[in-house]
């Protein structure tokens, strides 16, 4: 049994850089007043799969690789996969020992997006580096919200035109 727990624990370690955890005492926030994601979308496009983050009528896109994608769409869905996909692993392994997502803050720096995923476990909250796709798709699985700043929104965020892409 306490093998399990370490494989677990070392599977979930597995997959963040030592280098990305900061410990944090209150979540963090973006720079600028937050603005919480209304809605999620994922779409297909010339250039393959994107997110759509839409809060306040502006859409901020995202480029993501398929299978980032396709977790995402299932989550949003209430779809369960035959197998388990990354996303859902660590989803399962944080669920099992108590951990839980509380909300995720995507940034954007020198033209990449950032996600500051917090992540609350018994009485620690832990604010954890990664890309901004695994940080929404984790967000997405727990039903914890997204945010973003005002100034990045107003910066990035475009006026979504009639449906462009397909559905995924």
């Amino acid at each position: 049994m306490a093998s399990y727990k370490l494989s677990a624990v070392v599977a979930l370690l597995w997959f963040v850089p030592v280098y990305s955890v900061a410990q944090a005492e209150e979540p963090f926030l973006p720079h600028s007043d937050p603005v919480k994601i209304a809605e999620v979308m994922v779409r297909m496009s010339d250039h393959g799969p994107v997110l759509l983050l839409q809060a306040e009528g502006r859409a901020i896109s995202i480029f993501v690789d398929l299978t980032v994608a396709l977790s995402i769409q299932s989550a949003l869905n209430g779809e369960k996969l035959p197998r388990p996909m990354t996303h859902d692993l660590m989803h399962t392994i944080l669920d099992a020992y108590g951990g839980k997502v509380t909300q995720t803050v995507i940034t954007l720096k020198s033209g990449t997006y950032y996600g500051a995923l917090t992540v609350v476990f018994k009485d620690q909250v832990k604010v954890f580096d990664s890309r901004s796709s695994d940080s929404i798709a984790l967000a997405v699985h727990f039903k914890a919200p997204i945010l973003v700043g005002r100034d990045l929104l107003e910066s990035a965020g475009k006026i979504p035109e009639k449906e462009k892409g397909a559905e995924l």
